[in-house]
């Protein structure tokens, strides 16, 4: 007599199957906290480190004061200007940019199903670089919203950019993720060529273009922190809330769309979201590269593809990679930040190729 046994597949979760999303959560909670102690780590070097250097105990002894009622610390003034209106503003940016950065990197890789996507691919860098040099080369000096008009025309050419490529994507006969990826080249493209004419004529404003372009967080305050810091948390949430949409569309959109997910509504929302992210982000931080590529990719490797986890812990290494480039940068003289990620992304945007190619040939 045989007997037979049956197995029951069990249902999906967050729009992955249960083999996908249970991995052990114990690595990813391990990351997690890896990440919390380097980004605290990096944010106390980067107050100590500096031109000047702070004793710890003297930067601590700043912080209550400004942050506990009833402390009154015996620092100079010059140390507390040093440390609270120069220094903490910085990092706080850095960690804020990083962590923008990484979540939409995540999310646009998600999203269009390409580990090689970074916040950057549907002309935001572009958008951002032109109204940057418009603002440079305009006879008029302004501020919006306590952003100067660099960051305002930034912010404003950053989602601008967005927006018309996710317009001009609509009016195309090719599939959905086809037709964003090519406007998106084209519209770059165009941008780009507007941003040289820019640079061309700007004549004395060239070095402050860029500066924008290499980025960095020398004029970084705390106005613009106020501004940029609810954007930047509040999209970053909003994504975290649609990660099982976003999960959804790692089976592909037809598979999404019998998992319930309204794809076309959840795409433009998500696309809007890691949008608005980046643009908050470059507004304040200028062009920074490769942390939106490296991070999640990375992070995708080690806890797998559920997004519930790769956003969160993407943000945290996010921004503990920029607030580390950032005190390297500063460490080796002021270079631009951008630059020290470029030297850290580069490699591994390499090993990412070399490695697909790989697995392609096999």
């Amino acid at each position: 007599m045989t007997s037979q046994t049956t197995t029951t597949r069990a249902p999906a979760l967050g729009g992955l199957p249960r083999a996908v999303v249970a991995r052990p959560r114990t690595r990813a909670w391990r990351l997690a906290a890896v990440g919390v102690v380097v980004a605290i780590c990096a944010a106390v070097v980067g107050i100590v480190l500096g031109t000047v250097s702070v004793p710890v105990g003297d930067s601590l002894a700043v912080l209550a004061d400004h942050l506990v009622p009833g402390t009154t610390s015996t620092v100079s003034p010059a140390t507390d200007a040093i440390v609270w209106d120069l220094r903490v503003p910085r990092v706080l940016t850095a960690l804020i940019v990083g962590a923008a950065l990484a979540v939409a990197g995540a999310t646009f890789q998600g999203l269009l199903r390409n580990p090689l996507a970074d916040p950057y691919v549907l002309g935001t860098a572009s958008g951002a670089a032109l109204g940057a040099a418009i603002a440079v080369i305009l006879p008029v000096r302004a501020v919006v919203l306590e952003f100067g008009l660099l960051h305002a025309l930034a912010f404003i050419g950053a989602l601008g950019s967005v927006t018309l490529v996710y317009r001009l994507s609509r009016t195309s006969a090719l599939s959905p993720l086809t037709s964003l990826l090519l406007t998106g080249y084209a519209v770059s493209s165009l941008l780009a060529a507007g941003l040289a004419m820019a640079m061309y004529l700007s004549g004395s404003g060239l070095r402050q273009i860029f500066g924008y372009l290499l980025g960095g967080f020398d004029g970084a305050t705390w106005p613009q922190l106020a501004v940029a810091a609810p954007l930047i948390i509040g999209g970053s949430i909003a994504i975290l809330l649609r990660a099982r949409a976003l999960n959804g569309f790692l089976l592909g959109e037809e598979a999404a769309a019998h998992l319930g997910v309204d794809v076309r509504r959840e795409r433009a929302i998500l696309l809007a979201l890691a949008s608005l992210v980046t643009a908050a982000g470059v507004a304040i931080a200028g062009l920074i590269g490769f942390v939106g590529l490296v991070i999640p990719h990375l992070v995708r490797l080690l806890v797998g593809p559920n997004a519930r986890l790769v956003i969160p812990i993407s943000a945290l290494f996010g921004a503990s990679l920029l607030a580390g480039a950032d005190v390297v940068a500063r460490l080796l003289g002021g270079i631009p930040v951008g630059v020290v990620t470029a030297i850290i992304g580069a490699p591994f945007f390499l090993a990412i190729l070399r490695r697909a190619r790989t697995g392609y040939e096999g």
